[in-house]
């Protein structure tokens, strides 16, 4: 099995050549516009498996318009397709679109066609992403771009708490007959799948009280008073650090769930990414306040620890569990990095700091059960991959020599 960073996706084949995307683009924009459009300098963004992504200059155009706009066209979706990433972008675009400008965090949607397959977005310029600034050489720039990052989340929850009628509307208007969180997904699936890959691979074997706190934590992916819009994939490459703010990328599996699972991205640095480093001691904290300091209008009682913290380790609890699931060498599979392709550190020393952080976690919360478990996962991914997994690096910014 290849394990990839993230929730396992099922891959969109692309169809479309660049010429085909800016065409339809030029007929999309031509018809919300009512006048003919017509776009140049076609520069190719990267894309994906699943779609082309292009920066086009507006060459013509009876309206106002912007310089430049971003376009983003879908291949099919196939019919074993979970769900349809065209759907999820585009609804989450509708959705933060709406909001006023002062509360956007993400690019504004200019025109789309559910036909076609195609999104027209605000070109949000050539800045740096977030993953950009923690692989440079300034603490001070990362640092700063770090509590940008947890200020926009905050922003970004607490003007859309309560929206999930309004999200599953649109994802039905754009045909699609129900949406899932993709993590959630993965998370229900590892809790039943994990434990017997633990005895294989590692030869431990989950205690009861583990799987009894695991169940409790899993109540975060249901209804809760604490949901809000979450892009679900906001690594450091998809957040875009500019002038006004950090901005989020990418929506193809933007969803609404509890809070508590985009908030300990701010603990445990990015889980389902390709760059999961360590942070300096007292960052992480730093960002949990700034994030707390923008919801804490629409939720007051989440700035009181005994409500967040319990909440916060369910969600730690979930990531480092389907983490491990994704990334755990199976038998026969060498410990290599996230990411072959990208500076990632190894899976068993991303695996290694995931458990020690939730076991130092477990303690001060007086849960010795998940502590004793912890320390047994550290010590078997020790014991198979080497003292080396011990040693995760920081991010290169907060490294000194």
């Amino acid at each position: 099995m290849e394990i990839t960073t993230g929730p396992p996706e099922v891959r969109v084949p692309v169809s479309t050549e660049a010429t085909d995307t800016v065409g339809t683009a030029e007929a999309v924009l031509s018809k919300r516009t009512g006048a003919p459009v017509r776009l140049a300098d076609a520069e190719d963004l990267g894309g994906s498996d699943r779609s082309v992504v292009m920066r086009v200059r507006i060459a013509e155009s009876p309206f106002e318009l912007p310089r430049t706009v971003v376009v983003k066209h879908y291949g099919e979706c196939p019919v074993e397709a979970r769900s349809d990433p065209f759907a999820h972008e585009a609804a989450s675009c509708q959705l933060t679109t709406a909001l006023p400008p002062e509360a956007r965090v993400g690019p504004e949607l200019i025109a789309h066609d559910a036909g076609e397959r195609l999104l027209v977005l605000e070109d949000l310029g050539r800045g740096s992403t977030l993953a950009d600034v923690l692989f440079a050489d300034d603490s001070r720039v990362a640092e700063r771009a770090l509590l940008g990052w947890a200020r926009a989340l905050g922003r970004l929850h607490s003007t859309t708490a309560g929206c999930e009628a309004d999200f599953d509307a649109l994802m039905r208007r754009l045909g699609a007959k129900s949406w899932t969180d993709p993590v959630a997904d993965d998370i229900v699936r590892s809790a039943s799948e994990l434990p017997e890959l633990l005895t294989q691979v590692l030869g431990v074997d989950t205690s009861p009280g583990m799987v009894e706190r695991l169940n409790a934590a899993t109540e975060l992916l249901r209804s809760s008073r604490y949901r809000a819009f979450s892009p679900s994939d906001i690594c450091p490459d998809n957040s875009l650090v500019t002038g006004s703010g950090v901005r989020f990328l990418d929506f193809e599996w933007g969803c609404v769930r509890d809070v508590a699972m985009d908030a300990a991205y701010l603990q445990y640095p990015f889980p389902s990414s390709w760059c999961s480093y360590a942070l300096p001691d007292n960052l992480a904290e730093s960002m949990l306040s700034t994030w707390r300091s923008e919801i804490a209008e629409v939720w007051p009682e989440l700035d009181d620890d005994d409500v967040l913290l319990p909440r916060l380790f369910d969600a730690q609890l979930l990531w480092v569990w389907v983490s491990t699931w994704w990334f755990l060498p199976r038998t026969g599979e060498t410990d290599r990095p996230i990411d072959m392709h990208m500076p990632s550190p190894r899976r068993s020393t991303a695996l290694v700091d995931r458990w020690r952080h939730l076991r130092a976690d477990a303690v001060s919360a007086g849960l010795d059960d998940v502590a004793e478990f912890a320390d047994q996962v550290v010590d078997a991914l020790v014991d198979r991959f080497g003292a080396g997994a011990l040693h995760l690096q920081p991010y290169p910014a907060f490294r000194t020599e």
